[in-house]
Formats: structure tokens, sequence, C-alpha cells
């Protein structure tokens, strides 16, 4: 149980390399070598992982909450139609998950910061 405890601190960083990793795989399908420059976005929750820095834990921490919350009014906007950005209806569970992932991961990097010892 300890060691769960310890390394659960790690769970958002790992999120989202998880993420970048899928939208590279994505992106490689279609785009092939164009797509290696999205893995530079991974460095630093990489970083992170190996060497943690709390400035740059609050920074990631505020992007992506900034990020995540342009996310859910896009979301929102998309589910009751009030503008029609998107085509595609299907996901919309799917990005519904995302979404809350998101911004849920970004509030526990800020935690993570917040805390005295990382």
């Amino acid at each position: 149980m300890k060691t769960i405890i310890r390394y659960s601190k790690f769970t958002p960083y790992l999120y989202f390399i998880v993420v970048i990793a899928f939208w590279f795989t994505g992106v490689n399908k279609s785009e092939g070598l164009t797509a290696y420059p999205i893995l530079i976005f991974g460095v630093p929750f990489l970083w992170q992982i190996i060497k943690p820095n709390k400035k740059l834990n609050f920074t990631l921490g505020i992007t992506f909450v900034c990020l995540s919350s342009y996310l859910i009014l896009a979301y929102l906007s998309d589910l009751f139609n009030i503008a029609s950005i998107s085509i595609i209806k299907e996901f919309i569970f799917y990005g519904s998950i995302f979404v809350g992932l998101n911004f849920f991961m970004s509030v526990w990097i800020i935690r993570n910061s917040i805390k005295t010892s990382f």
C-alpha cells in the first residue's frame, strides 16, 4: 500500500505521456515523419518523473488547467449545440471522459506542486 501511495503522485504525468503517445500514433499513421515533433510535448512530463522541479510542475499544472477549461467550454458548446464547431457527434461519450480526465489530472498536478515535499 505504501508503494501505491508513494508512486500515485506520478499518475497525472503518466496520463499525459500516454495521451501524447496516442496522439503521436494517430498522427503518425496518417502523416508519417511530420508526427515526430509531437513527442517533444512529452519531455516536460517525463522530466517531472525523472527529476521533479516545483516551478515546472506548477507551470504545467496551470497551463493544462487553462487548456482543459477551454476543452470543457468547447465540449459543452458542442454538447448543447451552441456553436456548430464539430461535425462528428458519435464520440461525445469518449470526449467527455477525455475532457474530464484532462481537467482532473491538471488539478492533480497543481495539488502536487502545492505540497511541500515532492
